[in-house]
């Protein structure tokens, strides 16, 4: 991978930052020099979370945990932002500089900083600046930047998401996941009338069509077949969120994952109970109670469902070939689905 910055780091104000870890470059691998800002709840975080577990750099990069709630003006805070009493269980106080909330950091690098206060974010500890704020950016170099500092020849060194020969298929697929499933969920959540609602809504379940086929015909364990790559990564934040508040709380219910889509349930629930890093970066309270208590126009009362329950199931059935993959097939739904790419 090249590691030159391609773009500035934060271009002002208005930018983010785009900052690239990696040998030459402006910041390079270390251990204990960086460090990250997360929440459990946020699906974006959670892909940079997770490929900092799964690439074994816990000990090299360590955390601190916005609460789930209340987001509030002042953007997301720590515990104690509030009192003494102030507490939320697996969030954790800012580590570094002890801020009451996030925007606090942000101002430390860019006081000027006029965009969202947003996780993930990557900390420079050394230089006393945020490197990345982006967490597709991070997705991609996370998986290598750190390689000169893991041991030769172990699992973690070796691991690529981004594999020379599936690049052409991540590509193709990874835009229209991104577009329509992890962001469609949103558009469809937020939407403020009926027709942006079912222009937002039809696309998350084309792409959930789209995406049973595909891990179908390669047989799985994941989306390309054998191999673990970025496209599950980019799938399963959204997918584990699904079930447990997308449907009820964004009002995607033209089907559920449990449900409807039997070959991603089992995709969902091996990842989930059989692969390092995906449960442990997984928590379903974070998540039910960020999206129910913090959107106050959606859920007025901010209750939060008792479920589904369980959060997820357990008992894993890899033999995706005998498992006739499911749809929804509503009619718009199969219209857009034509659209896409074929697989």
């Amino acid at each position: 991978m090249d590691y030159g910055q391609t773009k500035p780091v934060h271009a002002g104000p208005e930018d983010g930052w785009h900052g690239v870890i990696g040998p030459g470059s402006r910041f390079p691998p270390e251990s204990g020099r960086y460090h990250l800002y997360i929440g459990y709840f946020c699906p974006f975080a959670h892909r940079a979370n997770l490929v900092r577990v799964l690439k074994g750099l816990e000990s090299a990069i360590d955390i601190s945990v916005v609460k789930a709630y209340p987001k509030g003006e002042a953007g997301w805070s720590f515990p104690g932002a509030n009192g003494p009493d102030d507490t939320y269980e697996d969030s954790t106080p800012d580590k570094l500089f002890g801020s009451k909330y996030l925007h606090e950091v942000y101002f430390r690098a860019d006081e000027n900083y006029k965009g969202r206060y947003s996780v993930p974010m990557l900390w420079d500890i050394k230089d006393g600046t945020i490197v990345n704020n982006e967490s597709l950016e991070m997705l991609r170099w996370l998986q290598t930047g750190f390689n000169g500092i893991l041991p030769r020849g172990s699992l973690q060194r070796e691991l690529t998401l981004y594999p020379k020969h599936l690049r052409a298929e991540i590509d193709e697929v990874s835009k229209w996941l991104t577009r329509d499933l992890n962001s469609g969920v949103y558009k469809a959540g937020f939407a403020r009338d009926q027709a942006a609602y079912e222009e937002g809504v039809i696309p998350v379940f084309a792409a959930l069509n789209q995406l049973e086929q595909l891990i179908h015909k390669n047989g799985g364990p994941y989306v390309l077949g054998e191999e673990l790559t970025e496209l599950d990564i980019l799938a399963y934040p959204t997918v584990i969120r699904f079930d447990v508040v997308y449907v009820q709380h964004f009002k995607c219910n033209l089907g559920t994952i449990r449900g409807n889509y039997p070959v991603i349930h089992e995709w969902l629930k091996n990842l989930y109970w059989n692969v390092e890093g995906f449960r442990k970066t997984t928590n379903f309270k974070h998540i039910k109670e960020n999206y129910t208590k913090s959107h106050s126009d959606i859920n007025p009362l901010a209750i939060t469902p008792l479920g589904p329950f369980p959060d997820i199931e357990d008992s894993v059935n890899l033999d995706f070939g005998h498992i006739r993959p499911g749809v929804v097939a509503h009619p718009a739904v199969l219209e857009k689905q034509r659209g896409l790419p074929d697989i």
